[in-house]
């Protein structure tokens, strides 16, 4: 995801679909007003005339290298571009009413685990019909955009979660990073750091989706699936994040941490650990103390897959469909390696195709673990899960807080949380 002003951006939804969503994690966020109007509906040909785009940068105005780059590629198509920025909470609701209203603008970039609910609404067109090219796109990245066997956009960047560590005080603690490989080698390095007077990992563990975001990574890395929550697997992750508790070695304040507090309570220095996103790397030059980054490990090894967060380039449905070759081509500008690397670095993003990726790590090596980690992860709404994926996630981050608070088993949770996503998604 992004900068640290962005990290918590809301994800509200659809009207009540993706109201569990909200909290989007992974994406940009904030304050400040819009630029430019809603739609224009006058002087619209296909080939001339203003075209809408409406963002979740609201942060962006019209000096920003983002709005630059926008009226750029409508000068490039021939068109002039009328940008408005809203907040993301705001975004999807006035996108479903728009669609509603025959109104909707030529060109709609939106939170990645909100496209499956516009799509199904018949808000967005599928890259069949709009004939976007999507070959060069990652596909688990990719996949955070497709509902149905089809697909409904492209995804402007990626950002995901990794562990930041703290050199100074691992070396004191004598934990050698490269040794942590495995959930049972990394638990063996929180007991050293504590041994030694320090404390071990935070991360965000709230009652919102920002929880269950930081949670993905130990869910998936277990070998869980979504559809079954109660697997052995899945309470083995929780029961991960409990024992940890249990034994000091994550303070009880993750239960109500947010990705910001957590990432605060690293920043102190005192913990030699920390799970959060692409977004706090700037943050982390800034801590005056040496860091470094590993992927999450797996269970039993490797890297495990965590969500991704990001957004998709999406052309709604028109019913002047002559608009979409040049709405095309806004997209196309917008997401071309030429512009990518441009739009990646400025939203803080990893690029969606291996060439600018490549270009990103030339320019800064740091961001070599996030490639791998992006390269590792999936959506959310992945594996056909679409508008049911908010569904789960609200009682699978009640399931964490039950047992992280001790009034539930990691069993118990997980067994009450699939009974209630089961009931939710039939």
């Amino acid at each position: 995801m992004r900068s640290a002003a962005r990290s918590r951006r809301a994800a509200g939804a659809s009207l009540a679909v993706l109201a569990a969503v909200g909290g989007l994690v992974a994406c940009s966020s904030s304050s400040g007003g819009g630029t430019g109007g809603g739609p224009a509906n006058g002087s619209h040909s296909a080939g001339g005339g203003t075209y809408t785009i409406w963002d979740p940068y609201p942060q962006y105005d019209k000096s920003s290298a983002w709005v630059k780059l926008l009226d750029k590629c409508g000068a490039d198509a021939g068109v002039t571009v009328e940008r408005t920025g809203h907040d993301t909470s705001d975004l999807t609701n006035k996108a479903l009413l728009a669609a509603q209203q025959g109104n909707s603008p030529d060109v709609l970039i939106v939170d990645n685990p909100v496209v499956s609910t516009l799509a199904e609404a018949g808000v967005l067109t599928t890259t069949e019909q709009n004939k976007l090219d999507v070959t060069a796109i990652a596909p688990n990245l990719l996949a955070a955009g497709q509902s149905g066997g089809k697909t409904y956009g492209v995804p402007i960047g990626a950002n995901t979660l990794a562990l930041y560590y703290n050199k100074d005080l691992l070396k004191k603690a004598g934990v050698d990073i490269a040794s942590v490989k495995d959930w049972s080698s990394l638990t063996a390095a929180l007991e050293k750091v504590k041994a030694s007077g320090k404390k071990g990992i935070t991360f965000s563990a709230i009652g919102t989706e920002e929880g269950s975001f930081q949670f993905l990574p130990w869910f998936w890395g277990s070998g869980a699936n979504l559809l079954k929550l109660d697997s052995p697997e899945g309470v083995s992750a929780v029961a991960l994040w409990t024992d940890w508790l249990k034994k000091g070695y994550a303070p009880n304040s993750v239960i109500n941490n947010t990705q910001t507090t957590s990432w605060q309570e690293f920043a102190g220095g005192d913990f030699a650990f920390a799970e959060n996103g692409t977004w706090q790397l700037a943050n982390a030059r800034k801590t005056g103390f040496g860091y470094g980054i590993i992927p999450v490990p797996g269970k039993n090894g490797g890297t495990a897959p965590a969500p991704t967060g990001g957004e998709f380039v999406s052309i709604p449905v028109r019913s002047d469909t002559g608009r979409y070759a040049t709405s095309r081509k806004l997209v196309t500008c917008l997401t071309s390696t030429d512009n990518s690397l441009t739009t990646t670095t400025t939203l803080s993003y990893i690029a969606p195709t291996e060439a600018v990726q490549a270009k990103q790590v030339a320019a800064t090596p740091d961001l070599r673990v996030w490639v791998d980690a992006v390269k590792a992860a999936k959506g959310r709404t992945s594996d056909d899960l679409g508008t049911k994926y908010p569904k789960i996630s609200e009682p699978m981050w009640g399931a964490v807080q039950a047992a992280l608070s001790g009034s539930r088993s990691p069993q118990e949770a997980m067994a009450t949380a699939q009974s209630a996503a089961a009931s939710a998604i039939q």
